[in-house]
Order: C-alpha cells, then structure tokens, then sequence
C-alpha cells in the first residue's frame, strides 16, 4: 500500500498508516480500507489546496469547507455519508496516536441517509434463475451451486467468493462464513444447495484445478478463485435469461433470503445472526419490507380497493 504522490507526504504518510491499522488491526475489508483511503485523499487533496501541509494544521472551518464541497455535488448519499464516516474514524485514530487533540467532525452535522429498502426477488423469479444455468457443462454446475449457495444461506459475494474447502460441512449441512470485521458465523445450507455443491465439487470443480489453484470452493476458468466482479455478471446474465427486467445483482439474492425468512415467520434475531449483522437496526429494514409488501397485496386484492368510484 503505497503513498499518494500528489499529497504533501506528512498527509500521505499518516492516512497509509490509518489503512494499515484498519486492515490489520480492525480487521476490516480490503474493499472498505480501499474506499476509506480514496475518500481520504480526496479530502487531503482539497486541504493541501488550501496550502495545509498536516493533518496537525487543519481546523473545523477546513472541514465544513470539505463537508459543503461533497455536499453540493452530484454524488449518491450514500457515498456522501460514508465519505463522513471515513473522516470520523480518521480523526479518532489521529485523536488515538496522538497526531490531533481534538475530533474536529465534531462540527460536521451528519448527512441525511434515505431510507432505501432492499430489492429482492419472488419465489417464482428465484426458481426460475436457479434453473438456468445447463448442468450438462462444469460452468453451468459450478453456477448452479453458487446462485443455489447465496440464496440458502444469504452469503455476501465477498464471503462467497472466499469460502475455502474446510468451510464446507455438506454432511451436516452448513458453511463456515467468516464476514465484515473477521467475524465467524456458522449458516445452514438447504437441501438443494447440498446437492449442487456436491455435484460441482465432484464432477466439475476437479476440471477447474490447475497448478497454481488454490483451496477456494468456487475456481474460475483459470483454475483461481472467482472473482466478485465476475460473480455479479453471472448473477445479472442469468436474470437476464430467467426473464427478470429489473436490475439484479447479487445482494438481491441476499435480500431476497432475508425477506423470504421473514415473510415465512422467522425470528428477526436469527434473520440477524444468519446475515452477520452486528447491529438488529440494519435487519430491521426488512420488516418494511414485509409491511410494504403487504400493503401492496392489501391494496391489489381487498375488494373495495379493487372497485371503481362512480362518478
């Protein structure tokens, strides 16, 4: 993890250390360390500008400058608001090495978050993408096992695409997920998803291996791990083929087994466990979407609504 030339190097060398202790010490993502260091030199270069050379020399009014740049742009909300996130942290870290005295985001009012509900898919829209990939190919039972793995144990594709062999218990059936924050948590796997892993792990992933593979359950053409990015374009193109026109991604499969769980009657605090959600507030946007949903049937079905007012 290299500093950023453009930056003065005091600035540089602080945010690569703030990157290290994120990762080896907080144990987050590589995705999230990379997301917060990109916000972060973002704001450093908007400070270096205004000629501040350390994070020693910036104050409140250097932030709210920052904070009302951002704000104004055309940026979703939910990229500003992670972008604040990355700054509240920074400052407790150079609050905690002794850098800054004071956490000056203190003087920063939170950005505003819509509420944004989860897209999922119906029954009917899962069975039909789970029946397209061709189990007469090593691809289509590798695909099969992977779009069958998400939904029965509402895997994000960043767990998926990292699940080694040992993970894997098909007897018993369950996978040992170790998700955001390094935290381990044990998911069942149905009986369906059982029988794609064992069909892809005996007759398919064996044409995969290559010299240089490794132990990930899920290999790519290549014989290395599949990638996220690849996960998500089959997720879209077997959306695509099952007829479904809105967008799908693979969080959509996530969604989708959370708000299945829930519409069937499961506990919102095992819903919570089998995510990985440290927090019941993030599982609790589910039940809006439960309650949405049976408006919309209310609505659709109940029949004074269903009348037409006379005139």
């Amino acid at each position: 993890m290299s500093q950023d030339p453009t930056l003065p190097p005091a600035m540089a060398t602080t945010i690569q250390s703030f990157s290290h202790w994120m990762l080896l010490e907080r144990g987050l993502s590589d995705a999230t360390v990379e997301n917060y260091r990109m916000d972060l030199t973002q704001c450093a270069q908007l400070l270096a500008k205004a000629g501040l050379q350390s994070w020693q020399q910036v104050e409140a009014e250097h932030l709210v400058h920052w904070a009302n740049q951002i704000g104004e742009s055309d940026l979703a909300s939910r990229s500003i608001a992670r972008k604040h996130s990355a700054l509240r942290t920074f400052f407790k870290f150079l609050r905690r090495e002794g850098i800054c005295t004071e956490d000056l985001t203190g003087f920063l009012s939170r950005p505003r978050l819509s509420k944004r509900l989860p897209k999922s898919l119906s029954i009917r829209e899962i069975d039909a993408m789970l029946a397209c990939p061709r189990l007469s190919t090593p691809i289509g039972m590798r695909d099969r096992a992977l779009l069958e793995l998400i939904y029965s144990s509402g895997l994000r594709v960043s767990e998926l695409c990292e699940i080694h062999l040992p993970a894997l218990d098909l007897e018993n059936a369950f996978v040992r997920i170790i998700g955001k924050g390094s935290k381990e948590r044990i998911c069942p796997i149905g009986e369906p998803a059982v029988e794609a892993l064992l069909r892809y792990l005996t007759l398919a992933r064996p044409q995969f291996v290559k010299a240089h593979s490794r132990g990930q359950v899920f290999l790519s053409s290549r014989g290395t791990a599949i990638s996220r990015k690849t996960v998500w374009h089959l997720v879209k193109q077997y959306a695509h083929q099952a007829g479904i026109e809105r967008e799908v991604t693979p969080h959509s499969l996530r969604h989708s087994f959370a708000t299945h769980l829930l519409q069937g009657g499961a506990d919102l605090r095992v819903i919570q466990e089998l995510l990985g959600h440290s927090d019941i507030s993030t599982t609790q946007v589910y039940t809006d979407v439960d309650l949405s949903r049976k408006i919309e049937e209310y609505r659709h079905f109940h029949p004074r609504e269903r009348e037409t007012p006379s005139a």
